[in-house]
């Protein structure tokens, strides 16, 4: 299996690519065929990190792509670890009940974790790689013309990458099912 780091040039090149996946969304949206929008995450910036994503669909469907990071809760983690960190990159698409893209939706998609976690002595920080598979549930409330909630919840099952990571003297391995859920803020151009 091969290994993907999303480091510091990595988060700019993703950045560059938001922004041309963004540009692009709004030229097609100014052709009115295709809505297109932004959205953050609260449960990221809740722990210490950061969540973007961006979309484009119609009718019924969108495409979603998404980086995160989001520092674990130690309460989440497995005991004799801590310092759980995971750079997420989704590719995601939703399907809404409405053709408006409001109410109910239902998605799923490709996932990449690329984590870095600490054993409680805190020696050495061990990087490792997660492939999964993502289904979510949620809901879009409109706050007027633009901006919209979503609140959702998913779960994502482990398919690839690495099954025990050394750390310290002991193993960490990564869970089967992740599950999650949280609160979205959106805007539409």
């Amino acid at each position: 299996m091969f290994k993907v780091s999303l480091k510091i040039t990595d988060m700019v090149k993703t950045a560059f690519a938001f922004y041309l996946l963004l540009l692009f969304a709004q030229n097609v949206h100014a052709q009115k065929t295709v809505s297109a929008g932004v959205e953050l995450d609260v449960l990221p910036y809740l722990t210490g990190g950061y969540f973007g994503a961006v979309w484009v669909g119609k009718g019924h469907v969108r495409a979603r792509a998404l980086y995160a990071k989001v520092n674990m809760p130690d309460f989440i983690v497995k005991d004799g670890f801590t310092n759980n960190t995971i750079r997420s990159f989704a590719i995601v698409g939703d399907y809404f009940l409405k053709e408006e893209q409001i109410g109910l939706w239902f998605g799923g998609g490709m996932v990449l974790w690329d984590g870095e976690i600490q054993s409680d002595q805190q020696l050495e920080t061990a990087s490792y790689q997660n492939f999964l598979l993502n289904g979510s549930i949620g809901y879009v409330w409109n706050l007027g013309n633009k901006f919209y909630l979503s609140p959702w919840a998913g779960l994502s099952v482990w398919v690839g990458g690495d099954k025990t990571v050394a750390v310290d003297d002991d193993i960490f391995e990564p869970r089967l099912l992740n599950p999650e859920m949280s609160l979205k803020l959106g805007y539409r151009f």
